[in-house]
Order: structure tokens, then sequence, then C-alpha cells
């Protein structure tokens, strides 16, 4: 910093930069730059060699507020729009950012009792077996129906979710509902389909995903196995330890675990057997060119012998022609997902879209 510039701690890992008389914007992004570069040099503790980074929130007078207080308000939703970005970088205020803090904070509001409403439904996305196409289970997926602003689209509100906590009691629901429509399917045509839950990473970290999957099954009376829960595997490595023994504990209910979107997090080899996962489910960035990209192509042939000497079972997501899925079956793939095999569905025309197949075969 320049000598009349000031630095402050504010409270834990955070720190305000005042900067009078910059000039420009574009100095401003500068300093930024410069202070980013200076927090990821590494430095040494006790002779081991420490790196750290940071998120910068940019707040200008007067444009962006006329006192402090306002200038740190913004400043404030700006370092939160760097996190989310992706941390270790910066981003200006600007008008929109607090039109997007206003539009959460009313969606926050509006969650806030929304599974005792009932405004909650599952649709359902078939999962088929790639060699002969029939249907063997269903991803549930979460939609809201909001009182007054109709279907508002999971990748909008589930964030909120997570970011509230809310997350947890709207899982629960979701679990419970898949497993009340699994028993409700025993005995019929359907009985057997396996249906798949994502449970988010603060799910785990409440500790109590065990206890409400267990009462789920318990009060339904359905077969542990025709559930599976998928995680990210960023939800996985967060904190391996617990982790491994969650999985371990569910894993003895019966039921099946599954590894979403495998191949763009860590990767990371070493722990798919010790967190006893059944499936791994590639990620639809690598199945999208499948049939025109030879790299893609190696991605998934290497995670599908991978699989398979594991003895995990495989699942390509994002499925959207016929030319993906035989290409799919040629490279040793079992279990196939997409608009090309069935969009998600209402419970209704899910279950008629399964008979239909059923009467194909």
């Amino acid at each position: 910093m320049r000598a009349y510039d000031s630095v402050i701690r504010h409270g834990g890992d955070e720190f305000l930069l005042l900067l009078p008389d910059v000039g420009s914007a574009e100095n401003l992004a500068a300093a930024a730059t410069h202070v980013l570069a200076s927090l990821a040099q590494s430095f040494q503790v006790h002779g081991m060699a420490v790196a750290s980074s940071g998120s910068i929130g940019v707040a200008m007078f007067p444009d962006d507020g006329q006192d402090f207080d306002a200038l740190l308000q913004q400043a404030d939703i700006a370092v939160q729009h760097a996190k989310d970005a992706g941390r270790n970088m910066f981003r200006f205020f600007d008008e929109g950012m607090n039109a997007n803090m206003l539009e959460d904070l009313n969606l926050n509001t509006s969650l806030r009792g929304a599974v005792e409403r009932g405004e909650f439904l599952l649709h359902y996305q078939p999962i088929v077996n790639l060699a002969d196409g029939v249907v063997i289970g269903a991803e549930a997926l979460l939609r809201w129906i909001h009182p007054e602003r109709g279907l508002i689209p999971p990748g909008r509100f589930i964030p909120v979710a997570e970011r509230s906590g809310q997350i947890v009691e709207i899982g629960q629901w979701v679990i419970d509902e898949a497993c009340r429509q699994i028993a409700a399917w025993q005995g019929t045509a359907l009985s057997g389909l396996v249906v798949s839950v994502n449970v988010s990473m603060i799910q785990f970290k409440r500790g109590t995903l065990e206890t409400v999957v267990a009462t789920a099954l318990e009060r339904h009376d359905v077969p542990p196995a025709c559930l599976e829960l998928e995680m990210t595997e960023s939800a996985l490595i967060h904190d391996p330890e617990s982790v491994v023994d969650t999985l371990h504990r569910l894993k003895r209910l019966g039921l099946r675990l599954a590894i979403d979107d495998f191949g763009t997090g860590y990767s990371n080899l070493s722990y798919l057997q010790r967190f006893a996962i059944d499936k791994l489910k590639i990620d639809q960035s690598f199945i999208r060119n499948l049939t025109g990209n030879e790299q893609d192509q190696a991605i998934v042939l290497a995670i599908i012998q991978m699989a398979r000497s594991l003895k995990l079972t495989t699942t390509g997501e994002g499925i959207e022609n016929e030319a993906t899925r035989l290409r799919l079956i040629a490279l040793g793939c079992d279990q196939g997902q997409g608009y090309g095999l069935g969009r998600p569905q209402p419970l209704a025309l899910f279950e008629a879209f399964c008979l239909e197949v059923q009467g194909r075969h």
C-alpha cells in the first residue's frame, strides 16, 4: 500500500483497505491484482511453506456510497460475489449485485415453510440400461411451485437453500417423498425401480443424514436397495474421514451410493473404495461431444475401465441422441440418462413412459 493508504483488520480474516485518490477504476483493479499476487506468495512458518489467497470486493466513492457505512456494505456484497465466482479474485460492486441480494433474501423468506405448505414436488428422469433400453430407475429432481411466481428453477433456489441451511429440511422431505413413491410402486409393474436422490454437503455436515434415511425407509417399509443417494466429489472430499464413517453406516442400511458429475472434481481414486461407492455417473460435459471428440472418448473410456476394475457401475449423463448411446455401449458403459432417453417428467407422465417402454420389451 502507499504511505497514505490504510489497512485495517475488520475482524476474523477480513481486512479493509482504504485507498484515497485512486484516480480511476483501472488503478483500483491494478491495486487489487497486486494484493492478490502478494497474498499468493508462500511464506515460512516453523520451516513449513504456507500459501494463502484472498477474495476482494471493491466499492468506490461517491458512486457506490456517500459514507463509510454505505461503502462497507457494498464492498461486502461485492466480496461475496468474488467468493461465489471461485475465490482468489476481485469484483467491483454494481447495482445488479444489490438486486440479486434482495432476490436471494426474498427467496430465502419464501422457502421458509414451503415444505409444510406443500409447494415442492418431484419430477423423475428415467435411467435406462444402455444395452436394451429398459428403464431400471429414475433420478428424483426437486421442483418448487411458488404460489405467486409459479415454477422456480432448482438452479435458482437450491443455492439459496444451501447457504441458509434450509436444504437440510428440504432434503429430508425429498428422501421421504422418494421412499413414499418407491413404496407405492411395490407390487405393480414398476416394482424394483431404483430412485436416485441428490444429497448436499450441508446434509452431511449436519450429521443427521443416516437417521433421516433410516427413518424414511422404515416409515414406508421399502427395500433399501431401491434407494440410491447421489453426491458430488467435492462433498466427499470436504471432510473425508467423517464422510467415510457416514457412508459406511448408510451402506449398512442396504441402499446404494453414487458419485454424481464424476470427472469434474477431485477424482481422487484412492477414496473410491474407502467411500463404498456403487456407481460413477460420468459428467455430461464429457458425454455431450463424445462422438466427435477423441479426448472426451479417451476420458470416458478410462473412467469406465477403472470403474469396471473396481466393480463399480457406470452411468453416462446427458445422452441426447442415438449415436451417443451407441458409442457409450461400445465403450462399455452400463447405464444412461439424458433428454435423448427421457426428460424429467411429473410422476404420471414418468409412469406412463415406463409402461410404454416395458410394452416394447
